[in-house]
């Protein structure tokens, strides 16, 4: 299946480079094919917030646009759907922010280990366009933009055997992570090994024991069956790092004036509708996990593994001293809506 969907990439890539180069992006009726591709399975909130996306765009200009969505990566990996998204091979995809840290040291800041006090911290800060036009713009000499964010909750441990209480408890474990330097940086502080990989690849690397866990929202252990294998999720809660929806930048720098306008107004109904999907869909999740697959939920002191994480901060606003403002204004935020811990 891995091989098929690699060779299914590698032959649309051709294809669709090929219609751009003679113009001929446009299917049977002379509708402009608008192509999204994103990582994960039809019934997640992602998949139907760009479904809803689909019917609003084409009850507004179906007459012009056939908008296709793909899931499941089959356009290739988030990386591979990212270097499409660059050529205008495809015109949008779901990046995680973690992978984006590869295209714009902007995108860094998202990732940073206990950055957001709380999920209503976070959710305030992402909506904040003060917060987020820097970042998602920064990529546009690189051939894309972010257009908007999606929730994807909480980022927390899961294992095989061995339940994550502390930060020692994962001393000498391979824990997959996301292919970002903020990532193996934090996995070493808290005496892990990291594993950076591709979330295609993860189920099949837990089961045949390569790794020892991963770390990811509670979707991960329903939707991709990752519950089946790893028995123990700890709420850890290190990270609260976005998805993200990127658009080709020449596709929408071509749009008319009236066109973008419809088209932002899709670009907000993919964030609202994915929200509330998310919210519905972790509790479906939670349960599932528990009851079908026997995955117990631990619930540690994250306060240790917030100290071993905190160099960090001091760290990357010492790199990146451009990003000490949008920072600062997250650290409003939080301070708005402190952490229940607190």
């Amino acid at each position: 299946m891995k091989v098929f969907k690699k060779v299914l990439a590698l032959a649309l890539a051709t294809v669709m480079s090929a219609a751009i180069l003679t113009g001929c992006g446009q299917d049977s009726d002379s509708r402009t094919i608008i192509r999204i591709g994103h990582n994960q399975s039809t019934n997640h909130p992602t998949h139907i917030a760009l479904v809803a996306f689909e019917e609003w765009i084409e009850s507004k200009l179906g007459d012009k646009y056939d908008v296709e969505v793909f899931p499941s990566e089959l356009l290739g990996s988030q990386n591979e759907m990212v270097q499409l998204t660059q050529t205008g091979a495809i015109n949008f995809c779901v990046a995680s922010n973690s992978l984006l840290e590869t295209f714009s040291t902007n995108y860094t800041l998202f990732n940073l280990p206990y950055l957001f006090a709380s999920a209503e911290a976070y959710h305030a800060s992402m909506d904040d366009e003060a917060i987020t036009g820097p970042i998602f713009e920064s990529t546009k000499d690189a051939g894309f933009e972010a257009v908007t964010w999606l929730d994807a909750g909480t980022r927390n441990f899961y294992t095989v055997s061995t339940p994550i209480e502390t930060p020692a408890d994962l001393k000498g474990l391979k824990i997959r992570v996301q292919q970002s330097p903020t990532n193996v940086q934090m996995m070493s502080l808290l005496g892990g090994s990291a594993t950076p990989m591709g979330f295609g690849d993860v189920y099949t690397a837990l089961q045949s024991k390569i790794i020892d866990g991963a770390e990811n929202n509670e979707l991960a252990l329903t939707d991709n069956g990752h519950g089946d294998v790893c028995k123990y999720y700890s709420y850890d809660m290190h990270q609260m790092i976005p998805d993200i929806l990127i658009g080709n930048i020449v596709f929408l720098d071509g749009l008319s004036e009236e066109e973008r306008a419809i088209f932002e107004e899709g670009f907000q109904l993919v964030n609202k509708v994915q929200r509330e999907e998310w919210t519905d869909a972790v509790a479906a999740a939670k349960d599932r996990a528990a009851n079908e697959q026997g995955v117990q939920f631990l619930y540690p002191d994250t306060k240790p593994f917030q100290e071993a994480c905190a160099p960090m901060h001091e760290d990357m606003l010492e790199q990146y001293p451009n990003l000490a403002p949008i920072y600062d204004a997250i650290q409003v935020h939080n301070e708005q809506y402190p952490s229940a811990e607190s």
